[in-house]
Parts: structure tokens; sequence; C-alpha cells
């Protein structure tokens, strides 16, 4: 029964990278689900352009061209690697001939996952398991690809690989909006063009350094 967002407003141009910095709790996961249409709010509207979606379920969402990669992943275990990948193109019921070309996408940005195709998807670890979850949005986010907390918990080198897979993608595709939570906005200093802070569910224009100094500082106060 608590508000966790409050008058949340802006604007994502096309082709924008955008980190969205906050603390944890913040509310930068609420803020993505609602865009994802888990969390319904109580006033207010959401744009895909201009089309309002507020009546779009959340099911439908990711047909718009939105991909998420949720912080936890969320693979189905009882698919293999490729699998999950497919699986929101196959539900919005994408051609067979798209569903290839993106997927060849994909692997050109990440192929290590050609490689792990076959494998279980409850067999990954975790590290890969954020490769896997980026490719799944990769496959439906045409528009939109809003990405949670990537970072987090991955080793250094799956930290630079992962880094590697999103300058390859910016370079690739200049059309599509890419949103980045981080809780540490130092890991987002090489890709985002735009930076918003979350601060008590209320959303502001920043940058990366300021963000950077107001995490070193609630640091040293804990």
């Amino acid at each position: 029964g608590v508000p966790v967002l409050r008058d949340v407003d802006f604007t994502l141009e096309p082709g924008a990278t955008v980190a969205l910095i906050g603390r944890n709790g913040a509310g930068k996961t609420t803020t993505l689900r609602t865009v994802m249409g888990f969390i319904a709010p109580d006033s207010g509207s959401l744009y895909l352009g201009d089309r309002c979606i507020d009546d779009i379920p959340a099911h439908a969402r990711p047909g718009l061209g939105i991909g998420y990669a949720p912080e936890d992943r969320r693979l189905f275990s009882a698919f293999n690697v490729r699998e999950n990948i497919l699986l929101p193109a196959r539900a919005a019921r994408v051609a067979p001939e798209e569903i290839r070309r993106r997927l060849d996408g994909v692997y050109e940005i990440l192929p290590e996952l050609r490689d792990m195709a076959e494998r279980p998807g409850g067999t990954v670890s975790g590290g890969q398991g954020k490769m896997v979850a980026l490719g799944r949005a990769l496959m439906i986010g045409t528009r939109v690809v809003l990405l949670d907390e990537p970072f987090q918990g991955l080793a250094p080198a799956l930290a630079n690989r992962y880094a590697e897979a999103l300058r390859t993608l910016r370079e690739r595709d200049r059309d599509i909006t890419l949103v980045i939570t981080e809780s540490n906005p130092a890991l987002l200093r090489q890709f985002a063009d735009r930076t918003l802070v979350i601060e008590r569910g209320e959303v502001s224009e920043g940058s990366l350094e300021r963000s950077h100094a107001d995490a070193a500082t609630q640091e040293e106060i804990s």
C-alpha cells in the first residue's frame, strides 16, 4: 500500500542509451516493471511513440518491440538456451524467416550463445544466464530494450564481455533505445549518453559523475 514511484515523468529518444541510476530500493526495477505492464500505476499514462499502451496487457507488450532482461534472468530450466532466446518472438507470432534473421543477429552480438544453444537453461551459470537473458531481450526488442542491473553479480571477465556485447549492439543498431539500470554509475560511464537519477521514487536528469559522487558519499556514510 506504499507508493514506490512518485510523479515519474520522462521521455526516451529513439536510439538513446539511457542509464537509470539509483541506490537499491530507489525504484529502478519498479519503473521497468511498470513499463512492461507487470505493475499498474495508480495514475498517469505510458506511450510508445504516439500510441498509449496503458490498455496493452503485459504479455502483449513485447510484441510492440519492447525487450526486457530482468535482474534475476528468469530462464526456463526445461528449455535449452536457444528455446529460451526464441520464446518471446514465438509468443509474439513473429514470422519464421524473421525469427531466423533476428537469431543470427543475436549470435553476431553474443557468439557464445550459439555454442551454448543446446544446453538446458537450468545448467548455465548466473553470468551466462545474464547473457541468455540479453539475447532473449534482443530477439523481441526492436524498439526498446530494458536491462535491469545487468552487471550485478558478474565476475570481471564476464562483465567486460557483457560490456563488449553492448558496444557491438550499439554499433550494429543505432535505432534501438537502451535503458540500463545500475546502482554503480561507474559501470555505465562508457555507454550512456543520458543519465536519469531515481531517488525515493522520483526521477530527475543527472550525470554519471554526480551519481558516482553521490554513491561514494553514501558509501562513506554507511
